[in-house]
């Protein structure tokens, strides 16, 4: 058995060691062919995941038809580029299960990983929930969300992929998983603004919570089942990337807050995302000011001071 995962970033070389680790055959697919030679040489990826050594089973290749000797494709490629390798690529990966391991909607359309995989296969499926990379690479206890177009698909998924360190549980509601995976990144950036202006954890807490309100109204809306954004894909992740200097979109709102700059090659999927989710809102009617001063923030609209004054304005109601 083969696994190919397209994407190497922080999260697909990560996924590539501990599936190794666990006997599993595995190709590591790079869009750049000099990357790949470098990291099939070296072991190492030192720009994503620095210190982690790439185990001799995993074949690192820029060639397509490597990947399409594997029938299950987990892809680790970012939210705003999936659809563009996916249609590059679409002869190799026809009939495929496709495993989407990116969290977002597409700012072009509005669309969530999983409506565009169904674009191109019948089996898809999404891997998100509370995880770092470098927690995984190093055999850290992990546990994920697998959402699957079938329960029959998602039990076969949760077998190939599950390992002693990483524990999968599985759902047919992918629309929940998608949108806990998506939205947290908003509530993230916004979490890391406010502590890096110094407004305290109690303030953050606060964040949170209304964020997981937000979170699961937009939820309720478009169809996706309570439970889900209560577990790992949502609450879960929600935690997780909230309160850790390890989540990009933490860091970034941090950097926002203390009117720093953030390395613009750093994948920052909170901020694409709440402007998709912010238009996805207001067609729905749906009240989201959190993502509206995040959305705000990351543009340059508003400095944090005039975003909190916002918030804190805002007529008080029941909770």
């Amino acid at each position: 058995m083969t696994i190919a995962i397209m994407g190497a970033g922080a999260f697909g070389t990560a996924l590539a060691v501990v599936l190794a680790q666990n006997g599993t055959g595995v190709t590591l697919w790079a869009r750049d062919a000099t990357t790949a030679n470098t990291l099939q040489s070296e072991r190492i990826n030192a720009k994503r995941l620095p210190g982690v050594t790439l185990p001799d089973t995993v074949r690192i290749t820029h060639d397509m038809g490597a990947v399409a000797a594997s029938d299950t494709i987990l892809m680790a490629v970012p939210m705003q580029t999936l659809r563009g390798v996916l249609h590059d690529n679409c002869d190799a990966l026809a009939n495929k299960t496709l495993v989407a391991c990116c969290k977002g909607f597409e700012v072009a359309t509005g669309t969530g990983p999983s409506a565009i995989l169904r674009e191109y296969t019948r089996q898809a499926a999404i891997l998100t929930g509370p995880s770092f990379a470098h927690d995984i690479a190093g055999g850290l206890p992990t546990a994920l969300t697998l959402a699957a177009t079938s329960d029959e698909l998602g039990q076969a998924l949760q077998s190939e992929l599950g390992t002693k360190t990483l524990r999968l549980y599985r759902t047919t509601d992918m629309i929940g998983a998608e949108l806990g995976g998506a939205l947290k990144n908003v509530i993230a950036i916004g979490c890391g603004a406010t502590i890096g202006a110094g407004l305290g954890d109690s303030a953050r807490a606060a964040l949170m919570t209304r964020g997981f309100a937000e979170m699961a109204r937009m939820a309720q809306a478009l169809g996706a089942q309570t439970d889900t954004l209560a577990g790992l894909s949502g609450f879960g992740d929600l935690s997780l990337t909230c309160m850790s200097a390890g989540s990009r979109n933490y860091r970034y709102g941090h950097a926002l807050g203390q009117g720093d700059t953030f390395d613009p090659t750093i994948t920052v999927e909170g901020a694409a995302t709440a402007q998709a989710a912010l238009t996805k809102a207001q067609e729905l009617g749906i009240d989201m000011p959190i993502t509206a001063a995040v959305h705000a923030l990351s543009t340059g609209r508003l400095d944090i001071a005039t975003a909190m004054e916002h918030l804190l304005t805002r007529p008080q109601k029941e909770e």
